[in-house]
């Protein structure tokens, strides 16, 4: 019995046919963890093949990435061709700033629920007993995929990144997995299209010289009974445009009269 459950999963992802594959870390842990396990069981075959290309297998490779944004993370990739593994804690790590990343942590930030209270070391303890504590597993089971859908809905997340695939012109799992830099380059390579152009693959070496950053000065460190002036701003692109009136594409020139939207009613614009 245990050695068909693999193989079962992977009939259920067949015959159900899903565009999208959702859960929480399952790129790095549920769906390596099946593929992985099923190749130590000798069933690797069956189990392989998750994607709708029947003749190229689903493989674990891992690769790290690189951002400003989140520094470095060594990842778990694995292709399904024709689907999109989008996880929910990926999702979570690029989009908010949380103390703790955990899908229980997480949850009860954003929807004010949790995960049933089951501890990882009596969940065999549940699968080897009786009707009642095996029921109380399969609940534990089904919150944990429950949750993970509760968030997409609650953070608009799929609809969120449909949209910023279709204005990038990069893949939706290219946002989940990749950097800024590809969305530039899409949208540079679109624009060159249209134009008729090339754009020139340049081999870029390390450059011997660095170049000095912005001057920073240790702060002395102690009580200050007066307020103590930062010289930095929140947000400061956002308030430059706003300021200014100006967009990511146009500053009104001088002379030009300046369009505002200015809101009498709440909701309702002149």
């Amino acid at each position: 019995m245990r050695n068909i459950r693999e193989p079962k999963w992977t009939d259920f992802i067949q015959q159900v046919d899903p565009d999208i594959i959702t859960g929480y870390n399952i790129q790095n842990f549920d769906i390596p963890y099946i593929i992985n396990r099923a190749e130590a069981l000798k069933i690797f075959n069956p189990v392989a093949y998750l994607g709708r290309i029947l003749k190229t297998p689903s493989k674990v490779r891992e690769s790290t990435l690189q951002s400003k944004q989140m520094g470095n993370r060594t990842i778990k990739n694995v292709n399904m061709e024709g689907r999109i593994i989008f996880d929910v804690l990926q999702v979570v790590l690029r989009d908010y700033k949380l103390r703790s990343y955990t899908l229980n942590n997480v949850s009860y930030h954003f929807l004010c629920e949790q995960k049933e209270d089951v501890e990882y070391s009596i969940i065999p303890d549940l699968q080897n007993g009786n009707a009642e504590t095996r029921r109380r597993l399969a609940v534990y089971c089904m919150k944990d995929a429950y949750l993970p859908l509760k968030l997409l809905e609650k953070l608009m997340s799929i609809i969120n990144y449909m949209e910023m695939a279709r204005v990038t012109g990069v893949p939706l799992n290219f946002l989940l997995t990749r950097g800024q830099q590809v969305k530039v380059l899409s949208q540079i390579l679109r624009k060159t299209k249209s134009e008729n152009l090339f754009l020139p693959v340049i081999e870029v070496r390390q450059a011997e010289e660095t170049y000095e950053g912005a001057t920073v000065i240790e702060p002395k460190r102690g009580f200050y009974k007066e307020p103590i002036a930062t010289l930095d701003f929140a947000s400061l692109y956002p308030s430059i445009m706003i300021a200014h009136n100006t967009t990511l594409l146009e500053k009104p020139m001088p002379g030009e009269t300046e369009h505002h939207i200015i809101l009498n009613q709440p909701g309702k614009a002149t």
